[in-house]
């Protein structure tokens, strides 16, 4: 790794990394091999959108970040990450291995991604919300309808709720603080504070307090 500098600190940035304009790296920063950082999405030109990224951020091979993020302090990445354009993204969060987080999405401090886990446009991922590997999240109520583009509903995962490996959550769906949905559910519903829910659909199952730990 070649060292690149911003004030006193030194932060570690592979040779094969690019880093496009625009781009402000906090302290202490690691970008593996390959990684592309700050890339303009479609219709900006390089430079255009501002990119920051905060201190103690480790950001593994292959990742690519695209322009317009503003990304919190102890940020991680596994291999292969995309993150698109434009999201707010808290403190301590982490972002799996070939997961995609799509762009105008707001991710809260201590947010946890899984491996291969779908994020798209508007979502709300609260405080120290968990998601599961293989998780989808969805938007679009009538995909390739004439309209989609302008009627496109995330999800909202509220502070540190759960959702289980292989789940789908359909678009505009809230899940409630603390809630905790089984793995493989399939979520068509809005869920509450502390509820369990599971199933294909998901019904409720029981309340977090009836959990025997």
């Amino acid at each position: 790794m070649s060292p690149w500098f911003k004030g006193s600190a030194l932060n570690q940035i592979a040779e094969t990394a690019r880093i496009h304009p625009s781009v402000k790296l906090g302290q202490n920063v690691i970008i593996e091999d390959f990684c592309i950082i700050g890339t303009p999405p479609r219709g900006a030109k390089a430079g255009e959108l501002e990119t920051v990224i905060g201190d103690n951020a480790h950001i593994r091979s292959h990742t690519v970040i695209y322009a317009g993020n503003v990304i919190g302090n102890n940020f991680q990445t596994g291999n292969k990450a995309n993150i698109r354009e434009s999201n707010q993204i808290g403190d301590n969060v982490s972002v799996g291995s070939l997961s995609v987080v799509e762009h105008h999405v707001e991710i809260f401090n201590g947010v946890r991604i899984h491996t291969q886990a779908f994020v798209p446009e508007y979502t709300v991922l609260g405080e120290n919300a968990w998601i599961g590997p293989n998780v989808v999240l969805t938007n679009a109520r009538y995909p390739q309808s004439p309209n989609v583009k302008d009627e496109l509903y995330g999800p909202v995962i509220k502070k540190n709720a759960k959702i289980g490996a292989n789940s789908t959550i359909l678009p505009g769906i809230t899940v409630g603080e603390e809630a905790l949905i089984g793995a493989g559910s399939v979520v068509t519903k809005n869920i509450e504070a502390r509820e369990v829910w599971a199933g294909n659909p998901a019904k409720l199952i029981k309340t977090l307090s009836e959990l025997p730990y």
